[in-house]
């Protein structure tokens, strides 16, 4: 068990039987009652960050959490299968825990995150950006835009649909980011 004095940013801890990871914290002594800690805390499930304040020296549940490295390697209805990298150890996750699961690529290297004390994976963190092929798009049409950024709907070997510009045509290997799914650039070959 630890206490409000060994918090800081990045540890995960348990509150309201969650598991919340904090994001800032600030200890404040006003001149007059007893001191406190003020908190950001974000829900590792969900994401969602909330407000809290604990009193001075209350004692606090410190979570460990395990970073692995994991490949992808195909989907089935138990859901997206996963190797680890160094033990090949072999997991499923369910679509409720990635956010863009049609940009994953088979060979994809992704970042699990495990509770460490029962070995249930929490969160997985896909990399900012991969590199797909545009299977299908319409051709663009030269002065067929009303600004400069014109986009059209592609689709990408992984069968999600990414908005491009115009210039980008069937076969071209763009770079998309997992955070948005948006466009980022073309990459050449």
């Amino acid at each position: 068990m630890a206490t409000t004095a060994d918090i800081k940013n990045g540890l995960c801890i348990e509150y309201n039987d969650q598991l919340f990871s904090i994001v800032s914290f600030q200890h404040v002594k006003p001149g007059k009652g007893a001191a406190f800690v003020r908190t950001k805390l974000k829900n590792i499930k969900t994401g969602k960050v909330i407000e809290n304040t604990f009193n001075a020296g209350v004692r606090i549940n410190t979570v460990r959490i395990e970073r692995r490295p994991y490949q992808y390697l195909y989907k089935d209805d138990m859901g997206y299968n996963f190797m680890h990298t160094e033990t090949f150890e072999q997991v499923a996750i369910a679509p409720e825990m990635i956010d863009n699961p049609g940009l994953l690529k088979e060979g994809n290297t992704v970042e699990i995150n495990f509770h460490a004390d029962t070995e249930t994976p929490l969160t997985l963190e896909m990399p900012p950006f991969v590199e797909l092929e545009v299977s299908y798009t319409e051709p663009g049409e030269k002065g067929n835009t009303a600004t400069s950024t014109a986009l059209k709907p592609a689709t990408v070997e992984t069968g999600a649909e990414v908005m491009v510009p115009i210039f980008i045509n069937t076969g071209d290997i763009i770079k998309v980011d997992t955070r948005d799914n948006s466009y980022s650039e073309r990459v050449k070959k």
